[in-house]
């Protein structure tokens, strides 16, 4: 079984490579016993990826059992994971039976583990380890054989550093992790995951069947969507209702979007192998933003190299590349060297080379020092915070970091 049939068969629609790694590594996890952790933001559909475990093992014909731990209030917990005995606590009338006994020889998928306590996650650590745990007011042991796949959009590092989620149980859990993308990161997708949502509301209400024009999908592309599938799936609708002229344009779109959630950088690839991040890019989207950058400034070098090969090593001071020249080959401060034309030339050499023989290497190795990636990186916080002068909030957006990563870079390059 391919991954092109696992979406047809679970109705997964889309084709960006992040998507397909995910449900690959989760088709090659499903005949193992290993513990899966799902890391991901709400409305990204992680519940699908258990699904896809559970059904491709050898449990598919035992119990698949979902469990939203945010949802289940911390007092009655246990009893609903465990189990409970009778008159172990007001209102237990009677012997109950835990999702982890019910479960056994299948699957069990817990959503929102973070939110769970660590009372619990104690009691969970040992069902992992074990296999065995104990019913609320008893003190027998009972074996049970499920397999355990987790879900979660909080960030496990600053969970485990605040005390709110066992480092233990965190390893335990991800022995293999699947990173489900947000639509920020699978921008391809978002007018096939449109079109599919329009076409099932179409049906459901009636109506014609909406189309987009091309500055409308090029602004549904560019849209940051918090809230992801489900806010998708929930625009489609409203639009689809509400409108009706079916041809929708940008303007008309642009209503239904809250205008702050714009893409301001590029979508970032990311690996979110890490300790469970899965809101805090870190450094990863502050370099990503460089490496733009310094692609473009090496560009630019190549033209001025090329240039100043051809022309003796002499440039037009109007030339768009003769400010490049000056931050390449002048400190600050310097005046530039002129010819008696106006042109701009390079600075005198210690050794005896025209600037006819200046070698391209002699010109890469200065590149190398000034577009160090440290540097431009320090460069570039300290231009985010004059602009917004010294407002942390508003640079760290500017950025697309978070504002601890911003405080930490801050502190760590010495910024005042």
């Amino acid at each position: 079984m391919d991954v092109q049939s696992i979406k047809q068969r679970f109705g997964i629609i889309g084709n960006s490579a992040l998507l397909n790694r995910a449900i690959d590594v989760a088709m090659q996890v499903a005949p193992t016993e290993i513990s899966v952790l799902i890391n991901g933001e709400s409305g990204t559909g992680k519940e699908v990826m258990p699904k896809i475990i559970h059904q491709l093992s050898a449990r598919k014909h035992g119990s698949y059992i979902a469990v939203n731990c945010g949802a289940i209030p911390e007092g009655t917990i246990d009893s609903e994971l465990f189990g409970h005995e009778k008159g172990s606590f007001t209102g237990a009338h009677e012997s109950r039976k835990g999702y982890f006994e019910v479960a056994n020889g299948g699957t069990i998928f817990l959503d929102e583990v973070a939110e769970l306590p660590l009372q619990t996650q104690v009691r969970l650590l040992r069902v992992l380890e074990t296999g065995e745990f104990i019913r609320v007011g008893s003190s027998k042991v009972i074996k049970t054989d499920v397999r355990v796949v987790a879900a979660t959009n909080v960030n496990f590092g600053d969970a485990i550093r605040n005390n709110k989620f066992r480092e233990d149980l965190f390893y335990r859990l991800n022995q293999v992790p699947i990173y489900m993308p947000p639509l920020r990161e699978r921008s391809e997708d978002i007018h096939l995951l449109f079109r599919k949502f329009t076409y099932d509301f179409s049906e459901k209400y009636h109506v014609p069947a909406l189309e987009l024009t091309a500055d409308a999908v090029d602004l549904l592309e560019h849209y940051r969507w918090p809230g992801n599938i489900r806010q998708l799936k929930n625009i489609s609708e409203q639009i689809s209702v509400i409108e009706q002229n079916r041809r929708v344009d940008s303007e008309t779109l642009r209503a239904y979007l809250p205008h702050a959630d714009f893409k301001q950088t590029p979508a970032v690839i990311s690996d979110k192998s890490n300790s469970g991040g899965t809101n805090d890019f870190t450094e990863r989207e502050i370099l990503y933003k460089v490496l733009f950058d310094m692609k473009s400034d090496l560009n630019d070098l190549k033209d001025l190299v090329l240039k100043l090969i051809q022309n003796d090593g002499h440039l037009d001071a109007s030339d768009s590349n003769s400010e490049l020249l000056k931050k390449v080959f002048y400190d600050d401060g310097d005046e530039p060297n002129t010819d008696q034309s106006g042109l701009l030339r390079l600075p005198e050499r210690t050794h005896n080379h025209s600037p006819s023989e200046v070698h391209v290497s002699e010109v890469m190795e200065e590149v190398e020092e000034t577009l160090s990636l440290q540097d431009t990186e320090r460069e570039l916080i300290r231009r985010a915070l004059v602009k917004h002068k010294n407002k942390r909030k508003h640079a760290a957006k500017e950025l697309g970091i978070s504002e601890r990563t911003l405080y930490r870079k801050i502190k760590e390059y010495n910024l005042k």
